[in-house]
Formats: structure tokens, C-alpha cells, sequence
């Protein structure tokens, strides 16, 4: 038997688990984060580092205790974690702060201003705005203005992958797969960006500050002695360089060709596809590297996504939440059997999910519109659900036209994806066929994969795939409903945006 050891490292909770070349989940620990962040003020998210390790070591230590001898066939240790989570460490790799996580929401107040020819550039592609937002809620740009001393004795600016690397190898390194946020990153050539690029000026850290990249699939150490001791994981087996968590479960769930698209209902809601050549998802924002080498993952994001759930749930569902206390269950698993009850289309409510300003939208707002005497909070419930698909279909007809490409069927993974429900809304929503895999934990799933292939297990991604990854569900497309969204897409969701515009301006100023 051959096992690989992958950690996955996510917002609320580290799974260690082994993983066979057929794709089985042998034996899994997952440790649940009690307080996953802490905030000294309004819209802050920061984590002590050595809180992750830990967790990382206690899981892995159970994980040894639970696999008895089958701990003895790891021929490989791989680690994938959330994106845009970053700290400064000094020369001997020690945290100089907590790390900020990719859920704050602090902004530079003051910046030094552009240049006359920077501003001309960027207002020329009609990205002014967006620079501006993303040189705000960048970091390393607050770091710099709020603690200019402790930036002054960084050593280097990383992420939380980089960190992960060093404490199981022992070498300040990271995977240019995990190179997704706000940093001085190319994408393209998957390489810093050069010193005269334009946009350096937007993430403004200095080359002697970045660390050294290497592709995916990468041998970058041993397990050295002290992490052997901490985590129980052999002194010497390979920790191999694989990527972030969305790039490793979009592998995970075998979209390796750009006919298939991953669908990722989390807190983030996301549609990704992978493609063997560079595409911008939307024009000036950088399709991700993938963990499959030579290969991207052009990308659209819903900020609040799933979390949507979540809010619904405190504000609307408290009679769920209590019934389901007395079943044993989840309250989502109540309220998506309660999905059936709404009509598609919620009898003329419509939900725009767009809460959170980002990139492509700086002054975005959320939208329920078509309200009447017909509706209940299982309507708004349902309208959420439709919504959060319907920003992601206009996502991926965005991808397909810039791609000139045709997606046939779809992977999904995250909380969402484990309702019969929300599945069957997506298959008739697309249009096409949606598949769900017989793991949820698609991410090491994936992370697994880079490394049997980096062992020589597999010859390549695509025969590890065939191995590793099998269809277990399969939601088909009901024709008439299919047409019945397309025409509430066309014709109302792709027209809110625009016409509410005006009116979301006013309410910033």
C-alpha cells in the first residue's frame, strides 16, 4: 500500500487524512476551529500562526494513532490551505505578526498618490477605480502605512502556504500555485512581476521581500527531525509543493480540460475552469495558476456566497435551527428539504448576491426585488439559492465567451454541493450536467494527486484522475425549467446590476 499524507488547512478547520492512488480517504481527522479568527476591531481577521500548526500537529498525531501500521506506507506529506492570508517573518522564517487573513476587511487610509502617467494608464482600460479599491485593501499596504516599523524588519512577505512549507521543510519556499491575492504577482509567466511592470505599484513589496517560487509537483525538503517529533510524521519522506485549496479541489474534482467546470459553494462561492492556455475570467483580472503545470484557472468569485446561508439562517430560520436541534440534523439540511415547496423562479423573486465591493464591482450592493403577498422566507431562502447560481452562470457565459469555449458538465464541491437540492437547482439552471464525486474533501483529494504524480505512482495528471477520482452522483437538467431560467436570467437578473448602478453610487457618496 502507498498512502499520501495531505493537511488541508481551511477557514474553520484542518483535516489530516490519507489518501490512496484510488482515490480513497483511508483515514481522516478534522479539527474544528472554536474561534477561527479574532478581531481587535470592526471587520478585522487576523489568526496567531503557531494556531494553525498546532492544529496541523494535533490532527496529524490523532491521524497516526488512528492508522496504526498503515502509517508506515506514506511515501509523501502535502499541505493546501486558504489564499490571500499572509505574514511577515524575519530572517530565521519566526512571525513577526499575526497573520491577516483573506476575510479582513481593513483599508489604508492614506496612499501615496499615483503618477500623473499611472493614473492616465489606468484610467485608459477604465480601471482607476478598482486600482484604487485593491491598493486599499491590500495588506502589505497597510502594513507598510500603520507598522512601518515591523515592515522595515521583514524579511519576507508571505503567505500562510509559505509558512506551512517552511515548518515541514525547513525552506522559506512556496508553490507559484499558491501565489492567489493581493501580492506583486504575474500570473501569466507564474513569476514575480518585473520591477518597471506597471502594476507593481499596486501591491507595493519589494523583490528583496518575496520568496522563492517553484512549480507544483516540486520535492522542496525532508520532514526534518523537529517536525517529525512534533507531528509524528517519519524524519526524511518528501513534502512535496502543490497549491491553494481551490486550485487543488478543482483538480480534485477532475476539471483538468476546459470543458468542465468546478463549482465551489462555500463562503466564497466560485466557478473555475482549467485551461492549457492563459484567459483573463474578466478583462485585467489574472486567471490563477493551476497545480497542473503550464496550465491556469481563470476564475469568478461571488464574495459572500454561501455565507448568504449562513446569514439567512441567524435572521430568518431560528424555528429550523431549533428543530433541528431536537432532530440531530443541520438546519440547512431542513431548510434545502423545504426547497421542493417554492416554484423555480420563486413565483417572480429574484436575489442579487452581490454584498461585498470587490474588484470588478467597487460599489456593489445586494438586491431583492419583486416582492409580494405570495412570498415567504422559504421564497427568500430559495431566491438566495437561484441567486448565488444565476452570478454564477453570468460568470461562466463570461468564460465561455472570452474562452470561446463550451462547458458540458459540471463538478461541485463546498457545504451546498452536499444537498440532493441545490444540485438538482444547478443541473437546471445550467443546462448541463452536474456531477459530485465520492469525496467532499476534494481539495486534498487534488493535493493528493500532484503528489503521486510527483512519485512516479501516476505517469501523469490525466491517469491519476482516471484512478483517483469517480462520479457519484449525477443531477440531469430538466429542459423546461432550464428554458424557464435562461429567460429570468436574459431578461431580468443580467439587467439589475445596470440599473440599480446609479443608485448604489449615491448611497457611497
Amino acid at each position: 500500500m502507498q498512502f499520501v499524507l495531505t493537511f488541508d488547512v481551511g477557514t474553520q478547520s484542518a483535516r489530516a487524512m490519507l489518501v490512496s492512488p484510488t482515490g480513497e480517504i483511508v483515514k481522516k481527522v478534522k479539527t474544528t476551529f472554536e474561534k477561527p479568527y479574532y478581531s481587535i476591531n470592526p471587520g478585522w481577521a487576523e489568526q496567531k500562526p503557531e494556531f494553525y500548526w498546532n492544529a496541523i500537529c494535533q490532527a496529524s498525531l490523532q491521524l497516526k494513532n488512528d492508522a496504526g501500521k498503515l502509517w508506515d506506507d506514506i511515501i509523501a506529506v502535502t499541505c493546501t490551505c486558504i489564499r490571500d492570508s499572509c505574514l511577515c517573518v524575519d530572517e530565521n522564517a519566526l512571525p513577526l505578526r499575526d497573520v491577516i487573513l483573506w476575510l479582513d476587511k481593513r483599508e489604508v487610509t492614506t496612499l501615496k498618490p499615483l503618477t500623473r502617467l499611472q493614473r492616465i494608464l489606468f484610467s485608459a482600460v477604465s480601471m482607476r477605480e478598482s486600482v484604487e479599491l485593491q491598493r486599499k485593501v491590500s495588506a502589505c499596504n497597510w502594513i507598510r502605512e500603520n507598522e512601518k516599523e515591523l515592515w522595515d524588519k521583514t524579511y519576507k512577505f508571505i503567505f500562510l502556504s509559505g509558512y506551512f512549507t517552511y515548518k515541514f521543510s525547513g525552506r522559506l519556499i512556496d508553490s507559484c500555485a499558491n501565489m492567489i491575492g493581493h501580492i506583486p504577482f504575474d500570473s501569466k509567466i507564474r513569476k514575480w512581476m518585473k520591477s518597471d511592470d506597471l502594476r507593481r505599484c499596486i501591491f507595493n513589496v519589494e523583490q528583496e521581500k518575496l520568496c522563492e517560487l517553484v512549480e507544483p509537483g516540486t520535492i522542496v525538503g525532508p520532514i526534518t527531525e523537529k517536525v517529525s517529533i512534533e507531528t509524528g510524521i517519519t524524519e526524511g519522506l518528501p513534502f512535496i509543493a502543490t497549491g491553494s485549496d481551490k486550485g487543488c479541489e478543482t483538480l480534485g474534482l477532475s476539471c483538468s480540460t476546459p470543458d468542465k467546470a468546478a463549482i465551489s459553494f462555500g463562503t466564497t462561492a466560485t466557478i473555475q475552469l482549467t485551461t492549457p492556455f492563459y484567459m483573463e475570467p474578466l478583462p485585467f483580472i489574472p486567471a490563477y495558476p493551476s497545480v497542473i503545470k503550464e496550465h491556469y484557472n481563470p476564475e469568478v468569485q461571488i464574495y459572500r456566497g454561501y455565507w448568504l446561508i449562513s446569514w439567512f439562517k441567524k435572521e430568518f430560520a431560528a424555528k429550523e435551527v431549533e428543530e433541528a436541534i431536537i432532530k440531530g440534523v443541520s438546519a440547512e439540511e431542513l431548510l434545502n428539504s423545504r426547497l421542493r415547496e417554492i416554484p423555480p423562479g420563486c413565483n417572480g423573486l429574484v436575489f442579487q448576491p452581490y454584498f461585498t465591493p470587490g474588484v470588478v464591482m467597487p460599489k456593489a450592493r445586494g438586491s431583492v426585488i419583486g416582492f409580494s403577498d405570495v412570498h415567504s422566507r422559504l421564497h427568500i431562502y430559495r431566491a438566495i439559492i437561484e441567486g448565488i447560481n444565476y452570478a454564477l452562470m453570468d460568470g461562466l457565459k463570461s468564460l465561455e465567451k472570452r474562452g470561446k469555449l463550451k462547458v458540458k458538465e459540471i463538478f461541485v464541491a463546498g457545504g451546498g454541493a452536499q444537498s440532493d437540492e441545490i444540485c438538482q437547482i444547478t443541473a437546471n439552471m445550467f443546462g448541463v450536467p452536474v456531477k459530485r464525486i465520492q469525496t467532499y474533501e476534494a481539495s486534498g483529494l487534488g493535493s493528493s494527486i500532484v503528489a503521486f504524480v510527483a512519485k512516479g505512482v501516476f505517469s501523469d495528471i490525466n491517469e491519476a484522475i482516471k484512478s483517483m477520482v469517480h462520479i457519484k452522483d449525477e443531477f440531469l437538467p430538466d429542459e423546461e425549467e432550464h428554458k424557464l431560467y435562461e429567460k429570468l436570467f436574459n431578461e431580468i437578473f443580467s439587467k439589475i446590476f445596470k440599473k440599480l448602478f446609479p443608485l448604489y453610487k449615491k448611497s457611497f457618496e
